[in-house]
């Protein structure tokens, strides 16, 4: 294979996953990092090091969408981005410790989970309970425009949406996946949000998170501009794309679709990782 052929074929994988990562909320390193691993070879710690910086593109992709419509709660994100950035360093410290089949074998349990989280059917309007005193007090609460209106909201445990944003940073930092599988499950259901603001949110969170530990990354080494560069000139249109589809889409399908994929490639990792192959 060619540089120029092995380049394009990364291009079109890191589309498709800035495309689906930015509809769902989950980030486009759930499928960059077993994509380069499995697909093409590509060691994992590589891998994750052109996972970051496509995460921290497929954020500035649609992040600046999400909030100029009004769906990303801003000032929301910026409060747990607290926790998720101290998780990212201690997993970027943590990775140096770690082997490389204990590595595949964690990115293979996140896969099938994200698979779960995904493609599970979600109200598009969650139900209000109790308001949480912190998130009045810090003002978090927020509106989200919908057909018939804009509608306000409520956010709920906002505690346990910040431990569970601690270890979404661990995993980012270890993965490079930017754990939005985890962001997601923290406000969608912990804290009630709703669907779209809860992925919206993800989005813009999840370039943080990614930034905090890519420079960790970047001083061992771990950061190849050969394969950096088609992952993130592949994941930024993509994410831009996928913004642009989100407003206005029913993504269940896609979810669908989106969950079999992650399955598919945790299940060639890990049979990688047993043979020997990575």
């Amino acid at each position: 294979m060619t540089i120029l052929t092995f380049s394009l074929l990364v291009w079109l994988g890191s589309f498709s996953a800035g495309l689906v990562g930015s509809l769902t909320g989950l980030g486009g390193g759930v499928v960059i990092v077993p994509l380069l691993t499995s697909v093409f070879g590509v060691d994992i710690r590589y891998a994750v090091g052109a996972s970051l910086v496509s995460v921290i593109a497929t954020s500035l992709g649609s992040a600046s969408t999400y909030i100029k419509q009004g769906f990303a709660n801003l000032r929301l994100g910026m409060f747990l981005e607290v926790a998720t950035t101290i998780g990212a360093m201690i997993g970027a410290l943590l990775a140096a410790f770690v082997s490389v089949k204990f590595l595949t074998i964690i990115l293979a349990v996140v896969l099938i989970y994200s698979a779960y989280l995904s493609q599970r059917p979600k109200a598009e309007n969650q139900e209000i309970a109790e308001p949480d005193p912190i998130a009045e007090y810090l003002q978090l609460n927020g509106t989200y425009p919908t057909p018939n209106g804009v509608i306000p909201y409520q956010i709920n445990a906002l505690s346990a949406g910040f431990s569970i944003m601690l270890i979404a940073g661990v995993l980012s930092g270890l993965l490079g996946i930017g754990s939005g599988a985890f962001k997601v499950l923290a406000m969608d259901q912990a804290m009630r949000l709703p669907f779209k603001v809860s992925t919206t949110t993800s989005n813009f969170m999840i370039g943080v998170t990614a930034a905090a530990s890519a420079g960790v990354y970047l001083s061992r080494g771990y950061i190849d501009p050969g394969l950096s560069m088609p992952v993130m000139l592949g994941v930024l249109p993509g994410a831009f794309l996928g913004a642009r589809i989100l407003i206005g889409a029913k993504t269940q399908t896609l979810r669908i679709i989106f969950s079999l994929v992650l399955v598919v490639m945790a299940i060639k990792m890990v049979y990688n990782s047993l043979i020997g192959g990575l």
